[in-house]
């Protein structure tokens, strides 16, 4: 009996940007001081500016950015329902939808099917590039 994943086939995912992952309830988006230099240049503010106005702490140490009060990422363009940064977006967002909670278990991958029309689209991921890309956020 073989240890592999359900996914050891791999999965198929191709971002449509439609920014269903990006919005509709709040949560946390983890970033690092790096992120917020290249969210900063791609939104054409100071770094400083950028973290004291989207940006807050978490736990006393850990940075976010911050969410609309409809939940919504504040990189979110409510008109277009596009990412503001995407080309440098941080790697949670980079790694969706290969988060542990969405491919731990097939049903999961399912469900979230549901919302993201980008799931079983486009490129097929091998194990390893989904492996690769399994990182937890907290």
């Amino acid at each position: 009996m073989s240890n592999a994943p359900w996914y050891k086939n791999g999965l198929q995912f191709e971002c449509t940007q439609c920014g269903c992952c990006c919005g509709g309830g709040p949560g946390y988006v983890w970033v690092t001081s790096q992120d917020i230099k290249n969210l900063a240049k791609q939104v054409g503010l100071p770094d400083d500016v950028f973290e004291q106005t989207l940006v807050y702490t978490v736990r006393g140490h850990k940075k976010s950015l911050k969410n609309y009060p409809d939940g919504d990422c504040v990189l979110l363009d409510e008109k277009t329902r596009g990412c503001l940064a995407y080309e440098v977006r941080p790697l949670q967002c980079r790694t969706w939808p290969f988060w542990p909670q969405n491919v731990d278990a097939k049903s999961s991958w399912k469900t979230i099917a549901k919302s993201c029309p980008g799931c079983n689209q486009g490129k097929l991921y091998t194990l390893a590039e989904i492996e690769e890309r399994r990182v937890k956020f907290d």
